[in-house]
């Protein structure tokens, strides 16, 4: 049985300003909300710390969102840009490896790059620099609900937390 943890505004809104307050001496220029998940934290961000903001979709597949958008932000991390991507929750890691991976073989500065998370579980294949809250997926198997998911039908939600069973139970 999936337990659905409500993720709520409130902490959201904490969580921003934790991630601002952290993120803050290493002085990002760009923010990038990560479809779709990031994208409300990242908004929310961007009015926090006073800083632009860009969105990508790398698991869309769709080029003008991903790869070709890819190339663009590796340009920007090598002509002295600072990148903070910007996730809901970084769970398997897959996404956040993925998007390092594009942009390593598009040529990026590396060092110029970092994540930031609501949520971020210790177990995950990726790190990440900035988060508000750590879980254990090896004890916590919560399906967390965030705010804009809330909209969704809970038959969709029940399929979101069963593409990887092993996370939540």
């Amino acid at each position: 049985m999936i337990v659905f943890t409500p993720f709520t505004h409130e902490e959201m809104v904490a969580g921003v300003h934790a991630i601002a307050a952290a993120a803050a001496d290493w002085r990002p220029t760009l923010l990038v909300g990560v479809g779709r998940g990031g994208l409300t934290p990242a908004v929310f961000l961007s009015h926090r710390m006073g800083l632009s903001m860009v969105s990508i979709d790398h698991s869309t597949r769709i080029a003008q969102f991903g790869e070709e958008l890819v190339a663009v932000l590796a340009r920007r991390t090598r002509d002295g840009d600072r990148l903070l991507f910007v996730e809901d929750i970084n769970d398997s890691g897959k996404t956040i490896g993925e998007i390092r991976a594009a942009l390593a073989a598009e040529g990026a500065d590396m060092g110029a790059v970092r994540f930031a998370v609501l949520i971020d579980n210790i177990r995950s294949a990726q790190r990440v620099e900035y988060t508000h809250r750590q879980i254990d997926r090896a004890v916590t198997k919560d399906w967390f609900v965030f705010p804009w998911e809330a909209m969704a039908p809970k038959a969709a939600l029940e399929e979101d937390a069963m593409e990887v069973p092993e996370r939540i139970g």
